[in-house]
């Protein structure tokens, strides 16, 4: 079966309207990076996502966690009240953690890659010193 991320698009586009919601609250609800929900809303870039992630967008947008999955897979989504679905106010702050830790981890990675290339540049002119010392 195919997907299908227009669906997705026009249903989280509708409800973000019924809901009065902006693209950033909908991030930050959700604890969904805004650049997702932005390719998400767009229908932009169609990949396979990490069900969390349309688990956490249903959530946010007052739905049960399998609606947009359902939409995505040309299913009817499931039919509960949005009262009777509770989020856990504090999954979406662990999601944003998540998202940080993740950005910290890649800077940590960069710097730590720079600092070799760092070392290996110098690492001649180290060589050429303590010769020079010597003689």
């Amino acid at each position: 079966m195919s997907k299908n991320w227009a669906e997705v698009a026009y249903a989280v586009n509708s409800r973000a309207r019924e809901l009065s919601l902006k693209q950033k609250e909908i991030s930050d609800r959700s604890g969904v990076s805004l650049a997702i929900v932005r390719e998400i809303q767009q229908a932009r870039i169609e990949r396979q996502r990490n069900p969390r992630t349309l688990e956490a967008l249903s959530l946010a947008l007052e739905w049960h966690p399998r609606h947009l999955t359902a939409v995505l897979n040309g299913e009817t989504p499931p039919n509960i009240p949005a009262t009777k679905v509770a989020q856990d106010p504090v999954i979406p702050l662990l999601n944003t953690v998540i998202r940080e830790l993740r950005g910290l981890r890649a800077q940590i990675g960069l710097l730590s890659s720079r600092l070799i290339d760092l070392e290996g540049s110098r690492s001649p002119t180290r060589e050429n010193n303590k010769e020079r010392m010597v003689d």
